[in-house]
């Protein structure tokens, strides 16, 4: 694929006016998989931006997108960006307050909601904002307008109209407005221009991160509306490869094994419920399939790319992949060359074993302040460090602070919040550095390994410092801890609450002979308390004496992004934690 003067997003269309492909991007309806071949897409943006010149959108309004991921997403994005306007992407999972906030504060004009729940919430958070003209929705709901009036409007216009206007773009005018959600306060909404994510695209193109090719398909789940996938999309755009969206996140087995991906970006958590998963059916096996099985999984928990296998070792390694791994692959559907995660910390077992049943994972960095990505491991070939997030991007210049803080500038990092001076001061500082609140370091000179968020650190009773996340992650480590959050400011030791992974955990009582069926019935059983406390025990043996977790309680439901325990991104929401749990973290220490 090759593009040439690529500064502006929408500048990434231009190769595909000569470039065929029948299913640039494709979503599921009714069962079968419907494609927009680039001529269609080509043709729905332009009539979409010519509609949208008719109803007086002008260079810098605002328009909102509240979707989960699908053409439409592509085609409104790309429309508002060759007006010279301005998309404000929302999570669907987020209140209706919020919603009413960001209207507010980024002044929306036009609003595009996905489905009946979505455009009644966008409706309660516009009732009273005079700025908000019209509300648009992708399905069919009754008393709503519907997306492809807008483009009915644009349909046997003049297109040459939006020549002038697209040429009129420049590369730091505003792309974008990210609200981002945080775990305090009000969202902030994030300055990235055309500029930043260009710049982070063309930093990723090198064929030592990603060896895709326009014969590929890539599947898209992780939500649009955060820039991790936003630039994953815009990449895969510049690769000119097949971009196919899950139905939603229930279905992502299944279209996995029906697209047949050759990439896809994720979360740790998913590759965390893949690995227990593997792991369940494991220790329904008996005999020899048994032990085959697990010494497989011992030999792929202490794998390392990076270092040279002996012999034996390399036997080993092929017979695994043979015999156990290939039915890693074919869950996956048996073409994946590349996996990127990101959002939150991978544990370094899933990335050796991964690794070893041949499927590369890429664990990067990133903030939406940076475009995101700041660091990404590289894989073609392999050059990155287990429980490190790789090397740094060209685009970013980095340093480490005094305290240990990560600061980063260069291209891809915002120029500030919108209408925000004092948080935008707060974050960047007078040399232009951007202060990520992350604590890190770099080991052996190049691996940006990120060690925890500098305002989660605690001080115990007896002067110690403790990362929890840290120790978070060494917990997790456990296949019967699904979940847990690491507490302890001002007292004696480190303590825990955790929910364990009860699918494992079913099976451990059935193995032992114990008839319990619900969450509650396992956690209130001593055997159960008894096992946890094992496995609490084996994963803190490698952390320091003043980091460990000496006491716990056990949960029975999952921290969810509904309850307002995590962040649409998955991070916890500590302070709500602790204060909706406070009677019994003050327990453990009584």
């Amino acid at each position: 694929m090759k593009h040439t003067s690529l500064t502006r997003v929408f500048d990434l269309l231009d190769v595909y006016k000569t470039f065929h492909k029948s299913d640039l991007l494709n979503k599921k309806e009714d069962g079968y998989w419907k494609n927009y071949s680039n001529t269609d897409t080509l043709e729905t943006i332009e009539q979409l931006a010519l509609g949208m010149l008719s109803l007086g959108v002008k260079p810098g309004d605002k328009i909102a997108i509240i979707s989960t991921n699908r053409p439409e997403w592509n085609f409104i994005d790309f429309a508002v960006q060759i007006l010279g306007a301005v998309t404000v992407p929302l999570y669907p999972t987020i209140t209706v307050e919020d919603y009413a906030f960001i209207f507010e504060d980024s002044g929306v004009e036009f609003i595009f909601a996905e489905s009946e729940e979505l455009y009644l919430k966008a409706k309660e958070a516009a009732n009273g904002n005079a700025k908000i003209k019209s509300i648009y929705t992708f399905e069919p709901i009754a008393g709503a307008s519907l997306w492809t009036e807008v483009k009915e409007l644009g349909q046997g216009q003049d297109a040459a109209v939006l020549e002038p206007i697209k040429a009129s773009v420049q590369v730091d005018d505003l792309l974008t407005l990210i609200y981002t959600s945080g775990t305090t306060g009000r969202p902030k909404g994030v300055m990235l221009t055309h500029h930043n994510i260009i710049s982070n695209v063309k930093s990723l193109e090198r064929g030592d991160f990603f060896q895709i090719n326009p014969r590929d398909k890539v599947l898209s789940f992780l939500p649009m509306c955060h820039i991790y996938e936003r630039t994953n999309i815009y990449l895969y755009l510049f690769y000119g490869v097949s971009i196919y969206y899950a139905e939603n996140l229930d279905t992502v087995a299944e279209n996995i094994r029906e697209v047949k991906p050759a990439m896809f970006a994720t979360v740790p958590r998913l590759l965390e419920k893949v690995y227990d998963k593997v792991l369940a059916k494991g220790n329904e096996l008996t005999g020899i399939k048994r032990s085959l099985f697990f010494a497989a999984i011992d030999f792929g928990l202490k794998y390392d790319p990076m270092e040279k296998l002996g012999f034996l070792d390399k036997i080993k390694l092929a017979i695994f992949r043979k015999l156990i791994f290939s039915k890693w692959q074919e869950a996956l559907g048996g073409n994946i060359r590349a996996i990127t995660s990101g959002s939150a910390a991978l544990q370094p077992r899933l990335s050796r074993i991964f690794w070893a049943a041949d499927i590369p994972i890429a664990e990067g960095y990133g903030l939406t302040e940076t475009s995101p990505v700041i660091s990404v491991s590289k894989i073609c070939p392999p050059d990155f460090k287990v429980g490190c997030v790789g090397t740094l991007l060209d685009c970013i210049q980095l340093k480490i602070a005094e305290d240990g803080e990560i600061c980063v500038k260069g291209d891809s990092v915002m120029p500030g919040y919108y209408n925000n001076p004092t948080a935008t001061a707060e974050a960047i500082d007078p040399d232009g550095w951007f202060h990520t609140g992350d604590i890190g370091e770099l080991v052996d000179g190049k691996y940006l390994k990120i060690t925890d968020r500098k305002k989660e650190i605690f001080k115990t009773s007896g002067g110690k410092y403790v990362a929890p996340q840290l120790v978070e992650n060494k917990l997790k480590e456990s296949a019967f801890i699904e979940q847990c959050m690491v507490v302890g400011e001002g007292q004696k030791f480190p303590s825990a609450l955790i929910i364990p992974e009860f699918n494992a955990l079913q099976v451990w009582c059935k193995q032992q002979d114990l008839a319990l069926s619900t969450p509650e019935e396992m956690i209130a059983h001593p055997k159960v308390i008894e096992k946890m406390n094992e496995e609490v025990l084996m994963t803190m043996a490698s952390v320091a004496r003043y980091e460990q977790v000496k006491k716990f309680v056990l949960l029975p439901r999952l921290f969810t992004i509904s309850d307002g325990e995590l962040t649409p991104t998955l991070k916890l929401k500590r302070k709500v934690i602790v204060s909706r749990y406070e009677k019994l973290i003050l327990g453990l220490y009584e």
